[in-house]
């Protein structure tokens, strides 16, 4: 503890030193205990500095960057296909992976931190490879004159390995990290959660959903007359 003077106030600083242990969840219950039992006198009042306090300026900067990644990867997806349906269909990954990633946390106690959202960032990329990887052939069969029901089936089939050795190896090998309690692993545990988690309900989901869901968007194209 430490007592000194700032700007004409006298300041009592507190130094606490986390580990092992998800710094938000920390300050958000001390936050809790102090408005429960601590009645502060008139003129007196406590914040949450330090560490803390630079994790909540980097969360508001992810609030701008998250969004702003989305859009680059639609652009980039737009790029890739052409197509706004087809760039459109792999975004809805990102809600598939995000899933995962939040259930995970929440399984895990583990609050949304600077490294949980920062995995969330790297999930969107792999997810959005995935989606990539299916939706690539399904639009290369669909142009060698497949039906949509054919290019999805046949599509589905042969990249049901490649969907999932791409998970397998990103999830193995964030395991250790995510089953990490040693000095460090609440820096390196949320993002490793995050990504295994995503992983998870995205590549089930890659599978299942974005499958049905191209054939539906492209059964809607090739007869507008029918709607």
């Amino acid at each position: 503890m430490n007592i000194s003077r700032e700007s004409g106030t006298r300041l009592a600083a507190i130094a606490v030193f986390i580990r092992g242990r998800d710094m938000g969840g920390i300050v958000q219950e001390a936050r809790e205990k102090v408005a429960k039992n601590v009645a502060f006198p008139p003129g007196y009042y406590a914040t949450f500095g330090g560490e803390f306090e630079n994790q909540e300026r980097a969360m508001k900067r992810l609030e701008l960057i998250v969004p702003i990644s989305v859009f680059l990867i639609f652009i980039l997806l737009f790029n890739a296909f052409g197509s706004v349906r087809n760039a459109a269909v792999v975004l809805v990954n990102i809600p598939l992976a995000a899933i995962g990633g939040i259930v995970a946390l929440y399984v895990t106690g583990i609050h949304l931190s600077v490294s949980a959202a920062i995995g969330f960032i790297a999930l969107f990329g792999q997810a959005v490879l995935n989606g990539v990887v299916m939706v690539s052939y399904f639009a290369d069969l669909r142009a060698e004159g497949h039906s949509p029901r054919d290019a999805v089936m046949t599509g589905a089939t042969v990249r049901l390995r490649t969907v999932l050795m791409t998970a397998l190896l990103a999830m193995l090998g964030l395991l250790p990290m995510a089953m990490s309690h040693s000095i460090g692993s609440e820096v390196q545990k949320p993002l490793a959660v995050v990504v295994i988690g995503g992983l998870v309900s995205a590549t089930l989901l890659t599978l299942l959903v974005l499958p049905a869901l191209y054939y539906w968007v492209e059964q809607r194209a090739s007869s507008p007359s029918e709607h």
